[in-house]
């Protein structure tokens, strides 16, 4: 077999101004007159040949900001180059499969192409087929697919036959670039006159006079997926489409896409496995080096594609997607006993506009994990804030003299630089910490981030560098809401074990907002149960055991789960079945 080295030069972390060439003069081919690292402008950054390259690696380890990556791949890949991003820039390897009146879904790790995938499949970008210099024209790219499903989707879309709507994954952005109410936007958009039905699929009657600068993430989400639906398409695709959703309504909005999938093309990009097994018909998986290359396999039915996932080696294709497998463990309802009082309050009251929020007295001890489940729009980052100390209550007080690091729902930062800039501004001393690096940094892949400026993080690069920076910090408490949002399967585990790690070896308190189910069940030592009517009326019980937690959420939201034979892993069960009559009978909504 052939092989071929794939050269990537990250261009926001190149600083040839500030460093002395290191990768061109250690090149073993360049120290015997071979230039495969040149530069063209003296002052610009290199130029690596990929078919000069040995793949020795040593510029990788010279380069003094960490911005090439070299990888060998099996030379007739090269032959399947769907689109690419310019010399030394990333590629996507092949395509993924979609088929009419099924929901496709698309599953992997972040920085493998998913969204750039999307963007092609919308129309939006047209693949180069790896000729980045000279793009082909849309003729070409359906005559490369020619005789095949993807033949006949291309050239529908590009004859202008079928037209694609896309739902974009950074709803925490729909505040800066669209203003109005939520009732004004969706009647702005509404093209298939069917603005009352969507208002109604998506329980947002209640936030229709909400603006969108005072919309919490689920309302945004909801938002967004109803200005989607209201727009009049043939293929609808959708972008991580229950980021901030509560199960409930992850479900709810399931439903709607499956109802939608059986008279038009739909394609999504899903994190949440539970909810990816609920929801898809087929999912096409897509591996490769993130930041590098994507390869999407052939599709797989929906069980055999999440556990293959799951445990990181693909049979069907011989190949080991990732080095470990992730694993699902069963946990005790209990964790451990805490003593010591950190933090009370007596029973509280708050009103924003027209919702009015009743927190119940509760208090959280030190070394203690509390996990916070509830609906959206039911005040539960309203809690964290008045927590924090950036929201003070209306009626009630919170009895503390601790020291807080808190993390919000939505991130944000006016910062110019560095993601190193900005933690040595944020950390101070902290930023050089062995404990810090080794233990927040170094699992969550931050040194790999160090030198990219911070306005040009992905969603996901922003939220692990902020759940990193929130960790770091000297605190007595930390408050951490959303750290699910925009990160993959893979990484929400690891930010599981990362805060559980620092929790347990520091002896510290966190309390941790999500709604991601399994995140929640494997950090918590106990739970604080949001009910009411969203976007009302919220009111809290708790912190509260984790079975008895568990089963009072589940039991609002009519949901029963289970755990998957083979891997171990969430599944819910389908409403009515006996297994979810079963459970519910015996109250037990959370594993069987």
């Amino acid at each position: 077999m052939v092989f071929m080295h794939v050269a990537v030069l990250d261009k926001d972390r190149c600083h040839p101004k500030k460093c002395h060439h290191e990768c061109q003069y250690y090149c073993p081919p360049v120290r015997n007159h071979v230039m495969a690292i040149d530069f063209p402008d003296p002052d610009g950054q290199p130029l690596i040949s990929e078919t000069l390259c040995i793949g020795c690696g040593i510029c990788i380890r010279r380069c003094p900001f960490g911005a090439i990556r070299i990888v060998t791949l099996p030379d007739e890949l090269n032959k399947n180059v769907f689109h690419r991003y310019g010399v030394n820039g990333f590629r996507i390897y092949s395509l993924p499969t979609v088929v009419p009146g099924k929901v496709s879904a698309i599953l992997g790790q972040n920085g493998l192409g998913k969204t750039t995938t999307l963007n092609i499949l919308s129309g939006i970008t047209v693949p180069n087929l790896g000729n980045y210099d000279k793009p082909p024209s849309k003729d070409a790219v359906i005559d490369r697919f020619a005789r095949t499903t993807m033949g006949a989707y291309f050239k529908g879309l590009y004859e202008e036959n079928k037209r694609a709507v896309l739902k974009n994954q950074y709803v925490d952005y729909i505040p800066k670039v669209v203003s109005g109410t939520i009732g004004e936007i969706l009647r702005k958009n509404n093209e298939n006159g069917n603005f009352d039905e969507v208002v109604s699929l998506l329980n947002l009657e209640n936030a229709l006079s909400k603006d969108v600068k005072e919309c919490s993430g689920g309302e945004l989400q909801k938002l967004a997926i109803g200005t989607t639906l209201e727009k009049e398409a043939d293929i609808y695709l959708f972008d991580e489409m229950t980021s901030y959703l509560d199960i409930g309504e992850r479900l709810n909005v399931s439903n709607i896409v499956q109802d939608l999938s059986k008279k038009k093309t739909v394609i999504v990009v899903e994190h949440d496995l539970a909810i990816l097994d609920w929801l898809a018909d087929s999912v096409n998986i897509v591996y490769g080096d993130p930041g590098v290359y994507g390869i999407f396999s052939e599709p797989l039915s929906t069980n055999r594609a999440i556990n293959a996932y799951l445990s990181g080696f693909l049979r069907e294709e011989n190949v080991r997607i990732r080095s470990y497998p992730i694993e699902f463990e069963e946990k005790s309802s209990k964790r451990d006993k805490f003593e010591h009082i950190l933090i009370t309050w007596t029973d509280i009251k708050k009103k924003l506009g027209d919702f009015s929020l009743d927190v119940h007295a509760g208090q959280i001890h030190t070394g203690e994990i509390s996990g916070v489940l509830g609906r959206n729009a039911l005040g539960k980052s309203t809690f964290v804030m008045m927590l924090a100390g950036v929201m003070n209550p209306d009626e009630g007080s919170i009895s503390q003299n601790v020291k807080v690091s808190y993390k919000p729902q939505y991130i944000s930062t006016d910062f110019k630089g560095t993601v190193s800039d900005l933690i040595a501004s944020a950390l101070k001393d902290r930023a050089e910490d062995t404990y810090v690096k080794n233990e927040i940094f170094h699992p969550l892949n931050i040194p790999d981030i160090m030198e990219n400026p911070v306005d040009g993080l992905s969603g996901g690069e922003m939220q692990r560098l902020s759940i990193a920076i929130t960790l770091s910090r000297e605190a007595d408490v930390y408050l951490i809401d959303e750290p699910s949002a925009h990160l993959d399967s893979s990484y929400r585990m690891v930010v599981a074990k990362v805060i559980r790690r620092v929790m347990e070896n520091t002896k510290k308190t966190a309390l941790v907002v999500d709604h991601d189910i399994y995140l929640i069940d494997l950090i918590s030592d106990s739970l604080i149960v949001f009910s009411g009517e969203p976007g009302s009326h919220g009111a809290s019980d708790g912190p509260m055991d984790m079975k008895e937690g568990m089963n009072r959420f589940l039991k609002m939201v009519g949901v029963t789960f289970r755990r998957d034979q083979s891997s171990n892993r969430p599944r819910i069960n389908k409403k009515g079945s006996s297994l979810d009559r079963l459970q519910k009978e015996e109250n037990r909504y959370y594993y069987a």
